[in-house]
């Protein structure tokens, strides 16, 4: 069977509430981030032995914690690339590298404190989407550098704990069970990362207004989201929705649904996905029309078409 769009296999279904009223499915969403974290969390197998060796090394650890933030933002200023990204290439900026070392002052402390909340992973995912150039500076940092850093911060961990009296055994479980979070904590930057560069990717520009308690949950009034000629509503809304993971629950439901394949051969097989649809009242226009009133083949946007994402009551 030939795989078909996502557009065209989300036709209206009639929500069971009321006869009355089409109802859109939006397919392919990513994993929420505290999804994400807790898997990857159970596959590194971050167990009690790793807890127990990493908690006897938190004190030598936060007493270099200073002096880590320092050497950090020293070297990214010495080293020409991150320099010159930084726009420190004739020094650093005073009020720039204290707010890099507030940012990095928390992370640390978060990290030494064993935080394994999902607040702290959308702290994380956040933190990607700032490095990829969405933060108040605008600064874009390669994700080759965001992966290098924790690399280097590994590093700099066994440094410090290669100079501790604690046994030898206990540093190599330690420096296991922090390399671990490292992991942990690198994947959920470049996911939040990999969702700010998909906002810009495309060739069309389709600005998305935000009403009511949208804008509240959001920050802001509106977003610009490119996507490629040929795309729909749906495509922008899988964008939005990705970069703002949190706001999900807010407009949307999801359900699993079971999809029948065939392969190259013919042989049929089945898999199940999460499909998500709005919440009741939730309306998206395309130039001022509901989406769900529209035929499959209107969503199909084009270079100065608006999308609208209204919450119930308006």
């Amino acid at each position: 069977m030939e795989k078909m769009l996502d557009w065209q296999i989300a036709p209206m279904v009639w929500s069971k509430a009321n006869l009355n009223v089409p109802v859109w499915k939006l397919r392919g969403l990513e994993p929420l981030p505290e999804e994400t974290w807790d898997h990857l969390k159970e596959f590194l197998h971050l167990d009690e032995g790793d807890i127990q060796a990493m908690l006897e090394t938190v004190e030598p650890l936060l007493e270099h914690a200073h002096s880590l933030v320092v050497e950090n933002y020293a070297y990214l200023e010495s080293f020409p690339e991150t320099a010159a990204l930084l726009g420190w290439s004739g020094g650093a900026d005073p009020a720039h590298l204290a707010e890099r070392r507030r940012f990095f002052t928390v992370w640390l402390a978060r990290t030494l404190g064993l935080d394994f909340s999902h607040n702290f992973a959308s702290y994380l995912f956040r933190a990607g989407q700032v490095h990829a150039g969405h933060g108040k500076r605008h600064i874009h940092i390669p994700s080759d550098y965001v992966t290098g850093a924790i690399g280097l911060m590994t590093a700099a961990f066994a440094r410090v704990l290669e100079q501790t009296q604690i046994d030898a055994n206990i540093r190599l479980r330690a420096l296991a069970g922090w390399n671990k979070v490292f992991i942990l904590h690198l994947q959920m930057m470049l996911r939040g990362y990999q969702t700010a560069l998909a906002l810009g990717e495309g060739d069309v520009e389709i600005n998305v207004t935000l009403y009511g308690r949208m804008r509240a949950l959001v920050g802001r009034e509106a977003i610009t989201i490119k996507i490629f000629s040929g795309q729909t509503v749906l495509d922008v809304l899988r964008k939005f929705f990705n970069y703002y993971p949190r706001v999900r629950s807010e407009a949307l439901e999801s359900r699993w649904e079971s999809r029948h394949h065939e392969d190259a051969r013919g042989n049929p097989w089945m898999d199940v996905e999460r499909v998500y649809r709005p919440r009741p009242g939730w309306r998206v226009l395309r130039n001022g029309r509901d989406i769900a009133y529209l035929e499959c083949e209107q969503w199909r946007l084009a270079e100065g078409d608006e999308v609208a994402i209204f919450p119930p009551g308006r």
